[in-house]
C-alpha cells in the first residue's frame, strides 16, 4: 500500500482516497490525486492577481466590480466564489456565484482566500 501525501490545506496525515479525489477528514479538502503528485510537463499554471496559485476547489474573492453582459448586474467587489473549477479557455474559472449563477471569470480578477 502506497503512503497518501498529507493535506495541502492543513497538513493532516489522515487523508483518504474516495474516486480519484483525496479527502482530509479533518478540514474537508478535496483534491485531485493527480494534483497531489509533481505537476505535469507543460501544463498550464493558473495564478491569482497576487501571483498565488490556484487550484480546483478553492475560495476566490473578486478584487474589482464586474459588469456582467446581458444581465445588466454587477458582481461587487469583494464577493466569495466557493469551490472554483479551472478551465482551459478564454475564462480561465467556471463558478457559480449567489444571485448570479453559474458563470467564467478570469484569474486576474479575483484573489485566493
Amino acid at each position: 500500500m502506497t503512503a497518501l501525501p498529507p493535506c495541502p490545506k492543513c497538513s493532516s496525515e489522515f487523508t483518504y482516497e474516495d474516486g480519484t479525489q483525496l479527502v482530509c477528514p479533518e478540514c474537508g479538502n478535496e483534491w485531485s490525486a493527480q494534483a497531489a503528485g509533481a505537476p505535469e510537463e507543460g501544463a498550464r499554471v493558473y495564478k491569482d492577481a497576487s501571483g498565488n496559485l490556484l487550484q480546483d476547489g478553492d475560495t476566490v474573492t473578486v478584487i474589482k466590480d464586474l459588469k456582467l453582459k446581458g444581465s445588466g448586474g454587477t458582481v461587487k467587489m469583494g464577493t466569495k466564489v466557493k469551490n472554483i473549477r479551472l478551465v482551459d479557455s478564454d475564462h480561465d474559472i467556471d463558478c457559480k456565484i449567489d444571485g448570479f449563477g453559474a458563470m467564467s471569470l478570469k484569474t486576474e480578477f479575483v484573489k485566493k482566500v
